[in-house]
């Protein structure tokens, strides 16, 4: 049952991915607004739900460490995976406001999550726990806000014309179609992601792996699929800036919101999830920075997307040998 469930999910989640990305392009076809903003905004709520649920779940069943570990494996997940993988299947072009503001941001969401990790030291008693208190939690959601707030407001000021594709290459679609496409295609992200999760964490479950390492690999795999799909989706549809989008709110609403609202539930101890990993994050979200800068100007080649995904795989290795 674990394997068909992983099967099924897998149809659901790519199925969701394809009508959530014409849905989503069709609205900012409509409302002349850049598929960047689309991403960062109704494309990576929806598809950061399955890390909003699981971490909750998370929290709430006192499996802090499973929480912790889908939001930081999950963001490793994203740059180095989806970035990595979109720009094998064509070069991925940035633009110039998302590598000055935007990316930057993601690099700043993955320090604030080290120096949460080593909260204990800051304050000062080394032989305390590393966590995630309420305060912190709430701090992230006012952050959240902030980010949201500027990202709304940045929206008024996209030049059509500059759109990255919108309003030239979406379906044309009527609403009501735009809203089934978006509502369905997300339903079928979250509940193929949900069957993703409980087959893998069943079988990881039955090798005696501890909720660190699920919450790290096989659930941040498996929460990360939508935005894998929704973005690899895009990239072939010639829209880089839903699959840039997709990957930049995904980052940021897993750490402000995603460990916000969990945080705010009950204080999230880090557990074995240490600076490794944590380090690891801060290092991809630069090379996420540097990589757009080199070789071709705003633009992360298949090379660079090669070296990103070889990065993951190394990253899984280096867990697996530490088992």
């Amino acid at each position: 049952m674990n394997v068909i469930w992983l099967v099924v999910g897998l149809v659901l989640i790519l199925a969701g991915a394809n009508a959530l990305t014409d849905g989503a392009s069709a609205v900012a076809r409509r409302m002349g607004i850049s598929d960047l903003i689309v991403g960062l905004t109704v494309v990576a709520f929806g598809t950061s739900a399955p890390e909003l649920v699981i971490s909750e779940m998370g929290a709430v069943d006192g499996h802090a460490p499973l929480a912790i570990g889908n939001v930081v494996g999950s963001n490793i997940f994203n740059i180095l995976v989806i970035i990595g993988v979109t720009a094998l299947v064509r070069p991925v072009v940035i633009e110039r406001s998302v590598m000055t503001t935007e990316i930057p941001m993601v690099i700043l969401s993955s320090v604030v999550l080290l120096m949460l990790g080593n909260s204990a030291v800051i304050n000062g008693d080394a032989a305390g726990v590393n966590q995630v208190s309420r305060l912190s939690g709430l701090f992230l959601l006012i952050f959240f806000i902030l980010f949201m707030r500027y990202t709304f407001a940045s929206a008024k000021h996209v030049d059509t014309d500059d759109a990255d594709g919108a309003g030239t290459s979406a379906k044309v679609m009527p609403v009501w179609r735009s809203i089934v496409y978006i509502a369905g295609g997300l339903a079928a992200l979250i509940w193929g992601g949900d069957r993703f999760v409980d087959g893998a964490s069943g079988i990881a479950s039955g090798l005696g792996v501890s909720d660190a390492v699920i919450g790290l690999t096989i659930v941040a795999a498996g929460t990360s699929l939508p935005e894998l799909a929704t973005s690899v989706v895009a990239a072939m549809k010639g829209k880089p800036g839903l699959a840039v989008g997709n990957v930049i709110g995904s980052n940021i609403f897993n750490v402000l919101m995603v460990l916000g609202v969990s945080a705010s539930i009950t204080p999230l101890p880090f557990g074995t999830i240490g600076n490794f990993d944590l380090l690891y994050l801060v290092g991809a979200s630069v090379a996420f920075l540097v990589f757009g800068w080199l070789f071709k100007t705003r633009t992360i080649t298949r090379v660079e997307g090669a070296l990103l995904a070889a990065a993951y795989v190394a990253y899984i290795l280096i867990l697996i040998s530490r088992l």
